[in-house]
């Protein structure tokens, strides 16, 4: 875990979301129990480097080098497909270790990471040999079971993560463009082990309401994964924030969806915290961290072998789901008979949905959008831009638009997707309204994003919403905007629809 100090001097950027194949139905084979007698024979072999080379396994010294060759060994004795990627960084070599399980869609790609270096100061055995070594053995037991994941499958180790994510950085932008958007989610373990343990999950949907708001799209699934198991042990969890102290950093600056686990560092474990995960409250969540103490005896086995057993679960539940079935999908690149007002009683004058290539206006930041998520058309509230802001925004009411006829299947988890953002200026309040509804022998609303008497910028999200009650009838998706707070200005916009099927 690199310090704050350096985090704080890199600002992170949410780039525009992708979506997520992260789905957590049909197991063809039940989540392994990962030994923790394994786990910490890695940790022995990572303390023994270090102890072999002046106490560290730090970037550009020889300790770093040998833990990759360790790693690196393991993997290629299982049958992993692996790369020594090199990089420089403060004129000295870094590596970082690439391991791809040979099968898999290759164009739907799980990533599974964690950084391999410790700080100069120790050996870095918590941070981060725990999440080394917990992913290192889930790999190793991928290739014990001849795993053979829907999704392809990729490990990573990360060079010069305490030197301000320099290995992963590299990593990720030195990827050919087409390659990085076949990542479709990306898992990070770093410090999973910590001695006065908490249990922390990158908070993907930003439900704990504070700090740096929400992954990329797709992040909470991934986040819900995590959720799922150890709400199968009885372990409650909390979120914590992607404030870029760890490898997701390029990642999620990409769009790329992230989750993972996190059981603590230099901070202080409240009182709060105590009763609900025991330990000694008033103390640091480790209290070796980057500092000579963090050896094998600076490990709390309880929470490693949790930590790893989740490991497993993410990648066996997320990696080898059945992929859903598209039902129906429109990516609005070409007319297919959506219906705008179709019930004649919308009652906007301006801004009405139509289908076309969308003009960009900015307003106190953006707010239509002039690009769409794939190709160039989608759904959008007049789409020119005007003379000014205000000039095509939705006004006077509610504006609707509606899809096609779509013939459900009548068994399976029906969901409908859609790619979406609301954009309005501070004189918005919770009458407007992006609304989403399914109609069919009865209507529903499935999804509703509020106005707010604050500014919010246009930026594409993708929602999902589950639409199992209309199994076997033929229904339409209609797609609202309402301006309903007199002289507010409102945006709304909508890309690539899709009913699936698991």
């Amino acid at each position: 875990m690199k310090s704050r100090i350096l985090v704080l001097a890199a600002a992170i950027a949410l780039a525009a979301p992708l979506t997520a194949g992260a789905s957590t139905a049909s197991l063809p084979l039940a989540p392994p129990n990962i030994s923790l007698a394994n786990v910490k024979a890695h940790l022995s072999q990572l303390q023994s480097i270090a102890s072999s080379n002046g106490g560290n396994r730090a970037h550009g010294r020889p300790g770093y080098l040998a833990s990759a060759n360790y790693v690196k060994g393991q993997l290629d004795a299982a049958g992993f497909q692996t790369t020594l990627q090199s990089f420089t960084y403060n004129g000295a070599t870094g590596y970082n270790v690439i391991a791809d399980w040979p099968g898999g869609n290759p164009d739907d790609v799980l990533m599974v990471g964690a950084h391999l270096d410790s700080v100069t100061a120790g050996p870095g055995i918590n941070d981060n040999g725990s999440g080394s070594a917990a992913i290192l053995e889930t790999a190793l037991e991928v290739a014990r079971q001849a795993l053979q994941p829907s999704k392809h499958l990729r490990f990573a180790w990360w060079g010069a993560e305490e030197l301000g994510l320099r290995g992963s950085q590299y990593y990720v932008t030195n990827l050919p463009t087409a390659e990085r958007s076949k990542i479709k989610g990306y898992l990070n373990f770093d410090m999973v082990g910590s001695p006065n343990a908490g249990y922390f999950l990158y908070d993907g949907d930003n439900s704990d309401g504070v700090g740096s708001g929400p992954g990329p799209a797709g992040s909470a699934e991934l986040e819900r994964t995590l959720q799922d198991y150890f709400a199968s042990i009885g372990v409650p969890t909390r979120g914590t924030d992607f404030d870029g102290r760890s490898d997701y950093g390029p990642f999620i600056s990409r769009g790329i969806p992230a989750g993972g686990t996190f059981t603590g560092a230099e901070g202080i474990k409240s009182s709060a915290q105590a009763q609900l995960w025991g330990g000694t409250a008033g103390q640091a969540f480790d209290p070796c961290y980057h500092r000579a103490c963090d050896t094998t005896s600076n490990i709390n086995d309880t929470a490693l072998d949790r930590n790893a057993d989740a490991v497993a679960y993410a990648v066996w539940t997320i990696a080898t789901a059945v992929p859903p079935q598209t039902v129906w999908s429109d990516d609005l690149e070409s007319a297919t008979a959506w219906t705008a007002n179709p019930s004649g009683t919308d009652t906007a004058t301006l801004g009405l949905w139509e289908r076309g290539d969308p003009e960009a206006t900015t307003s106190s930041g953006n707010k239509q959008l002039g690009t769409a998520v794939s190709g160039a058309n989608d759904l959008v509230t007049g789409r020119l831009a005007g003379a000014s802001a205000g000039a095509y925004d939705v006004d006077g009411g509610i504006t609707s638009i509606q899809s096609p006829p779509v013939t459900l299947p009548s068994s399976g988890v029906l969901r409908v997707s859609f790619s979406w953002y609301l954009a309005h200026g501070s004189n918005s309040s919770s009458a407007d309204f992006f609304r989403v509804k399914v109609v069919g022998g009865t209507t529903s609303t499935v999804f509703q994003q509020l106005g707010a008497a604050s500014d919010r910028d246009g930026a594409w999200a993708a929602s999902t919403a589950d639409i199992s009650a209309f199994a076997g009838q033929t229904v339409r998706i209609v797609f609202e905007a309402a301006d309903a707070s007199g002289a507010s200005l409102l945006e709304a916009g909508v890309d690539d629809v899709k009913v699936t099927r698991q």
